[in-house]
């Protein structure tokens, strides 16, 4: 017979190994580094022009950032600080190089579904990185304990109380205050004020809105992470769930990500963990967008349609349920979408089973689903084994076509989700004029 004493000697015997593994998967120093890009990279896929184009107005005007030369001295790779200087400061055709990016907050979009191994973090990591390296400022939420995410960014060494578990409990403490104060008389109120909640959550509570945020290896990517030992958030968020019944826990995100300057990002992007709960549940109402991956077979079909039932189920109960905890709290609902979209991942253009769940897919869910589904190539499953995007890997490694390829089937991916996000901007940012009208 085993207990749970065997199961902490399996993960004392696992994390002693973890030094090797990040050897393995990072670099020696432990440090993830993000490698530069050639000329050729950001002519084609970034700035899209022709590279002697490039080359000359790099050369007419030595202020530019000239990059280095590295292989046979000819090849100049450029850091993304210094690709970012270019998009700032070069024209070509009087057009500029940076994105569109419409006034107001970030976008945030839930990467979700509760089938594990549909590729939620691969499509989560590609699209951070893809919108990086188009010029967009990113927020990644990582709600997975697993933290797979959090690793593939490089942090290894994740506190529980900077994940989300730790705005959970700070919200706890800040609407238990605005609880208590909306009563004419404090002693009358029958929940807890903050000071009256566990140490541990009031520790957490004091902490400010932007020490949560973490640096990446990515200078444009920040990351709210996750750890391994914040799996018992749910455990956690159903006890303070008991000792405070007015609290809006669906709510945490939202109002925390409500905090942050308009403009310190552009996008927010979340990857949620597979299973609906506390985490999941916040990441869908502080959400404007959802994106659901889906591989290409009947059971993540059978689970993508269990999680559309249930994920909705649960969004109704807690309408109708907390409608006026809700109320109080500020939160309108129904929770609302600006777009809910399916991306079928893991796709093979030579499978007839995967072509006909594609048009399974289309014939059920409509012009929900993405028209470019992200291609099962040598490169992706690199990226996948290696905790690597494809951006990040160097295409010296391999053949170029191999790796042209994996980088334009997520490019086409990543054109439509940027489609979507510029829609639902514009629509957000002409819904005030409406109103005034």
């Amino acid at each position: 017979m085993r207990d749970h004493t065997d199961l902490q000697a399996m993960n004392e015997r696992s994390l002693s190994q973890q030094t090797a593994v990040r050897r393995a998967t990072f670099s020696p120093s432990e440090t993830k580094t993000l490698r530069p890009f050639s000329i050729w990279e950001i002519s084609q896929f970034m700035f899209r022009v022709p590279a002697d184009t490039l080359r000359k107005r790099l050369a007419d005007d030595p202020s530019l950032p000239q990059g280095q030369t590295q292989d046979d001295g000819r090849q100049r790779w450029f850091t993304l600080e210094e690709i970012n200087e270019l998009r700032r400061r070069v024209r070509f055709r009087g057009k500029t190089l940076l994105p569109e990016r419409p006034n107001g907050r970030a976008m945030r979009v839930a990467v979700s579904n509760f089938k594990g191994g549909v590729g939620k973090t691969v499509v989560a990591q590609h699209l951070a990185h893809a919108a990086a390296l188009d010029g967009y400022r990113v927020l990644v939420i990582d709600f997975d304990p697993q933290a797979t995410l959090t690793h593939s960014m490089g942090l290894v060494e994740v506190k529980e109380w900077n994940t989300v578990w730790g705005i959970m409990c700070r919200d706890l403490c800040r609407e238990a205050d605005r609880i208590a104060e909306s009563f004419d008389d404090p002693d009358d109120c029958p929940y807890p004020s903050a000071d009256e909640l566990p140490e541990d959550v009031q520790s957490i509570g004091a902490q400010r809105v932007q020490d949560f945020i973490q640096r990446t290896c990515w200078p444009t990517i920040d990351i709210i992470p996750s750890c391994a030992n914040a799996a018992f958030v749910e455990f956690a968020s159903a006890q303070y769930r008991s000792i405070h019944k007015a609290w809006s826990f669906f709510g945490c995100i939202d109002r925390y990500l409500n905090e942050l300057p308009d403009d310190q990002y552009d996008l927010i992007l979340f990857d949620c963990p597979p299973a609906i709960g506390y985490q999941s549940l916040n990441a869908a109402f502080a959400a404007d967008i959802l994106y659901i991956p889906s591989g290409p077979g009947y059971w993540e079909y059978d689970s993508t349609t269990s999680y559309l039932g249930q994920l909705g189920d649960a969004l109704e109960d807690i309408s109708v349920g907390f409608s006026k905890l809700a109320a109080d709290a500020g939160i309108s609902l129904p929770k609302t979408f600006r777009d809910v979209r399916v991306l079928m991942t893991r796709f093979e253009n030579n499978n007839p089973l995967h072509i006909a769940m594609l048009d399974a897919f289309r014939n059920v869910f409509g012009a929900d689903v993405c028209q470019h589904p992200i291609e099962l190539t040598r490169a992706v499953e690199q990226s996948g084994r290696f905790q690597t995007s494809v951006y990040e890997q160097d295409y010296r490694q391999m053949t170029r076509e191999t790796w042209k390829r994996a980088r334009q089937s997520f490019d086409r991916a990543y054109e439509e989700f940027l489609t979507t996000l510029l829609q639902a901007w514009r629509a957000e940012k002409a819904e005030p004029a409406r109103m005034e009208a």
